[in-house]
This record gives structure tokens, C-alpha cells and sequence, in this order.
């Protein structure tokens, strides 16, 4: 097994790429939520390719809130994470709490994104490869995070 400093010789560095893949993981995150808002809002079909019940999982009860798409919200809590992830590489004051706040974000996220799952599967008896994408990327976010405070405790 190798030690710390045999790790970051070897140029597999955990302070430098976690980092990185959360950012791309909210990337891939906020791309995800903006198409299936952008369907949402202009009444398009997804495109699906015969994978799954998009149509019937865009279009029923569970995918908004008063009136508010799931999806909008999901695009707005990905800007938030990487905003965090910006103001965690500027420094200063936002930076000392910016790892907590992505942190309580993807925990929320990941919490949310379960109870979706199970309306997807036990009650609308639909899947939505995007919703689940949504759901894999913000869980991820929420892996790395966790190993992350561990790394700064």
C-alpha cells in the first residue's frame, strides 16, 4: 500500500483532482437539468431513443412544485454548487465554508434525488435516463464531498 507521499510522486494527487471531478460532475449536473427544463417549459418531447418513460415522468405531478419544474430547481442547486466550487478556489471568507455549503447542497440533492427514484419506479412505473443521470451526478458530488471534509479534518 502506498503512503501519502508515494501518492502524490506518482502524481495521483486527491487535493487536486476531487476538486475537478466535482466541478465536472455539477457540469454534467447543470446540462442535464437545463435540457429537461428546456423541455419542460417548451412543451418538447424528450429525446428519449426508446429508453425509458420520459414522456410519462416529464409530465406527471411529481415533476414540478406549484407550477415550478423539479428540473429548474436542480439547475439552480448545480449554479449554487459551482459557484461554491469557484469561491473554494478564490479563498477569502467564502472559500473557508464554501466545501460545507456543496456538502449540505448534495446531501439535500442526493436526499431528494432518492425520494424522485422511488416515485419514478414504485408509482409512475417510469424511468427518465436524464432524471437518473441527475441523480448519479448529484449523489457523486455528494461522495466526493463527504471524502473531501474528511481529507480537511
Amino acid at each position: 500500500m502506498k503512503t501519502i507521499e508515494q501518492t502524490h510522486k506518482s502524481g495521483l494527487d486527491l487535493a487536486l483532482w476531487l476538486p475537478r471531478l466535482n466541478i465536472a460532475l455539477a457540469v454534467v449536473g447543470l446540462i442535464d437539468s437545463f435540457y429537461l427544463t428546456w423541455i419542460k417549459v417548451a412543451h418538447t418531447p424528450a429525446f428519449c431513443g426508446g429508453v425509458g418513460g420520459c414522456e410519462a415522468v416529464n409530465n406527471s405531478a411529481y415533476s414540478q412544485i406549484n407550477g415550478l419544474p423539479i428540473a429548474l430547481l436542480g439547475m439552480g442547486a448545480y449554479l449554487a454548487m459551482l459557484g461554491l466550487m469557484w469561491a473554494e478556489r478564490v479563498g477569502g471568507s467564502w472559500g473557508e465554508w464554501s466545501l460545507l455549503g456543496v456538502f449540505g447542497l448534495s446531501l439535500v440533492g442526493t436526499l431528494y434525488s432518492t425520494y424522485l427514484t422511488y416515485i419514478e419506479i414504485a408509482v409512475l412505473r417510469a424511468i427518465c435516463p436524464y432524471c437518473v443521470l441527475s441523480a448519479i451526478a448529484i449523489t457523486l458530488i455528494f461522495i466526493v464531498s463527504v471524502i473531501r471534509l474528511r481529507q480537511t479534518t
